[in-house]
């Protein structure tokens, strides 16, 4: 039997090798439910506030059930939009948000889950927006059991690299890359690309990237060599350069570099070139690493996640608020959501309580007035 380390190297060769060709998703994503446990996994993206979804890769799901989740069940899903308010990076199962036995007594088991087997799901948001989130999945059935430490711990561990693929990926135009012209396709992206032979060498920079070391403040070039500005961030950079030159990605889970903690919140994520398809991108210019800076700006919470995050609700309780600002009374509600008329009356009384409203009308102008600064 192979060993944990074994197949967890495996997936992220795998994963970052699907940045560059889309096509190997659906392995990748077959190698990280054999690795975390699980018996299907997807790549989707999801917007709270459209409540819509689009399903970018799939592995081991039914094409008729994901068609019908996508026309009927999406709406009735009970870990939204409450999933989409996690931070980026941090790992959520679905009974984290709703406890099984609850989850038993919705539609969206009854007529989804359970003709599937599953029972439960882990998950992360790989990037985050004000409403929307992109979302890497491995779903547990029957066989696997509800989601467990184990299988959390080992899903943890490859959420720092799906983050780094899926980022990376989108700044790569695949046909070019083909064509074997990358130079002219780094140079065309936003985002500062650096390609470093060993040692650091620098072998090729993009536009941004030359304009960063111009003016110096995050990274230097120092007898040909890309150099961090700050002590932290060299080591951890020369670090991850090491381990990209002596063969790949490190499988300790390690995540993106902070470059500044006086310029701002800006990021280094390295790719390694050395093996699996990696290495045509790497051939042209003799390089070992790519690294791609960006800039992380946080942005106010929407009105339904500040408001979320100020009253300590349940995703229960969000799906409620959010039922009533589209429709009105307990048995609408109760249609819309999938839940008994009970289990609704139960969430309204919840919420009620907690935000200080006394009915629906209240609960509507709260929401319609409220702001992410306010507090109690």
């Amino acid at each position: 039997m192979r060993s944990e380390a074994a197949l967890l190297s495996e997936l992220i060769g795998l994963v970052y090798d699907a940045a560059l060709d889309p096509a190997l998703w659906p392995r990748a994503l077959e190698q990280a439910c054999l690795f975390v446990g699980g018996s299907s996994g997807v790549l989707f993206w999801h917007d709270a506030a459209t409540e819509k979804t689009a399903v970018l890769h799939l592995f081991n799901e039914a094409p008729d059930y994901t068609k019908l989740y996508l026309e009927k069940y999406l709406p009735l899903n009970p870990c939204f939009p409450a999933a989409t308010f996690c931070e980026a990076g941090l790992v959520y199962a679905s009974t984290d948000f709703i406890p099984f036995e609850e989850m038993a007594e919705t539609r969206f088991y009854e007529e989804w889950m359970k003709p599937q087997g599953m029972v439960d799901a882990l998950g992360a948001n790989l990037e985050k927006g004000a409403t929307s989130s992109s979302i890497v999945s491995v779903r547990m059935h029957e066989k696997d059991g509800l989601v467990d430490p184990g299988a959390r711990r080992r899903f943890a561990l490859t959420v720092p690299h799906f983050q780094r693929a899926v980022s990376i990926g989108r700044l790569f135009d695949q046909s070019k890359t083909a064509q074997a012209v990358l130079t002219q396709t780094l140079d065309s992206i936003t985002a500062a690309v650096f390609l470093v032979a060993p040692n650091g060498r620098l072998v090729f920079t993009n536009a941004p990237g030359r304009a960063m070391l111009n003016d110096g403040a995050l990274l230097t070039e120092r007898n040909g060599a890309l150099m961090a500005g700050e002590p932290n961030a060299q080591r951890a950079l020369r670090e991850a350069l090491i381990a990209a030159e002596n063969g790949g990605a490190t499988a300790d889970g390690a995540g993106p570099i902070p470059l500044s903690t006086s310029q701002g919140r800006w990021f280094a994520d390295v790719l390694p070139l050395t093996s699996g398809d990696r290495q045509r991108t790497g051939a042209l210019h003799s390089a070992v690493a790519a690294i791609f800076v960006r800039k992380s700006s946080p942005a106010s919470p929407p009105p339904l996640e500040a408001l979320a995050k100020l009253y300590k609700l349940t995703a229960s309780e969000i799906r409620v608020i959010d039922g009533v600002m589209k429709v009105s009374g307990v048995k609408a509600l109760a249609d819309l959501l999938g839940l008994t008329q009970a289990t609704v009356k139960t969430h309204l009384h919840n919420v009620f309580r907690k935000t200080g409203t006394a009915r629906q009308s209240e609960l509507v102008k709260l929401i319609a007035g409220f702001t992410p600064s306010e507090r109690p």
